[in-house]
């Protein structure tokens, strides 16, 4: 936009010292010249927006590649479980858990940059890698292989 308005303001100047057939075909070849412009900061868009979502797309690939490495049965506390199996898709899982003493359910979940997001009637939540002490269980005291939903649920593995 920025060169299209210096060169139609010098067309239309020179247009003022010429014939109407000249001014004509001067504003002719502006406006040919500005939609040569225009195409091809259209083309240098799309090229640019290509490029960015191919970047983003390495990007959560490269970061989801290591919860490959989750799959698998998690213990938790008092009967519970996390089994975790792949998805439909690179970076996408199914989470079978049995999360309270009266609830359990299987889950899809997304590999992001934090963890494993899934959704479950109790919200929105995060898996992540984890410690048994910081999940704030007795029973998960010292516990070094673990995956964390929130304080108080988490599930670990030797």
């Amino acid at each position: 936009m920025r060169m299209i308005l210096p060169t139609l303001a010098a067309a239309l100047a020179l247009a003022a010292c010429s014939t109407p057939e000249n001014t004509t075909a001067e504003i002719g070849n502006v406006a040919d010249g500005a939609g040569n412009v225009i195409a091809n900061a259209g083309e240098a868009l799309d090229l640019a927006s290509s490029n960015v979502a191919e970047a983003t797309g390495n990007a959560v690939a490269e970061a989801t590649r290591g919860y490959d490495a989750w799959i698998g049965r998690w213990r938790g506390v008092e009967g519970m479980y996390l089994e975790i199996s792949k998805g439909a898709g690179p970076g996408q899982y199914r989470l079978e858990m049995a999360y309270t003493l009266d609830d359990e359910g299987s889950f899809d979940g997304v590999g992001t940059f934090d963890g494993i997001a899934f959704t479950r009637p109790d919200g929105k939540h995060v898996l992540r890698a984890s410690d048994g002490d910081a999940i704030g269980l007795k029973y998960l005291d010292g516990e070094k292989n673990c995956l964390m939903v929130k304080e108080g649920e988490g599930y670990c593995r030797d």
